[in-house]
């Protein structure tokens, strides 16, 4: 029997250690393929926005990732999220968007839920998801957005230092006002493997590890 085939689909080639080293973890008998196109994040920065000619090419990718013979697609920036909804409509295979089953455990943990990112652009699609799942789940919740301005620009000069500072500052503000934090940038998991334990008085979800276990147990 052939391997299954799991096809990411990224806007950093940064994120392929981050994915991978959990694939191989998690879906060791799973054949891995990566897709990165650093123009898509180029272009949602440059419109500070998912606009419909960067959705298109998302879609592309995904239906040629289905043609190339991936039996589950999975996008890994928050900010394609809407374009992955509709790749799922037009591809016989699973397409899923890495920050859903982290978002979907947030709904199930608490009520009132914190969303921070590093960049507006995936800030409001991941608390857009939070908003659906809780309809989903037909339960009533509150959000509180924190976006951590600075922290973008420091990681793309390089300053990783300061970026990991900044959303440190952020998670701590955000842990005072919520039941539960998501990280709507799978790059922001590396802070809180850094925090102290006093800074994670309450789950803070981040969605590499929460994506591949999904996978895990029901797609693959």
């Amino acid at each position: 029997m052939s391997k299954k085939r799991l096809t990411l689909i990224h806007t950093s080639a940064i994120m392929i250690p981050v994915f991978g080293e959990l694939c191989a973890e998690l879906l060791p008998d799973v054949e891995i393929v990566h897709m990165v196109d650093e123009s898509l994040l180029k272009d949602i920065l440059a419109n500070n926005r998912l606009v419909e000619s960067t959705a298109r090419r998302v879609v592309g990718h995904i239906i040629s990732a289905e043609q190339a013979g991936a039996d589950c697609i999975m996008v890994t920036c928050s900010s394609l999220g809407p374009a992955a909804d509709i790749g799922n409509q037009l591809v016989d295979v699973p397409v899923v968007r890495a920050d859903e089953p982290m978002v979907v455990s947030a709904v199930e943990t608490g009520s009132i839920i914190g969303v921070i990112a590093t960049l507006p652009s995936t800030l409001n699609p991941t608390a857009e998801l939070v908003k659906v799942q809780a309809e989903k789940q037909s339960k009533k919740i509150d959000l509180v957005k924190k976006l951590c301005e600075g922290a973008f620009d420091a990681v793309i000069t390089g300053d990783g230092a300061t970026h990991d500072k900044i959303v440190a500052a952020g998670i701590r503000e955000l842990t005072k006002q919520v039941d539960v934090i998501t990280l709507a940038q799978a790059s922001m998991a590396r802070v809180v493997d850094n925090l102290p334990a006093e800074d994670k008085k309450i789950p803070i979800l981040s969605s590499p590890r929460l994506a591949i276990e999904h996978i895990m147990r029901e797609l693959i």
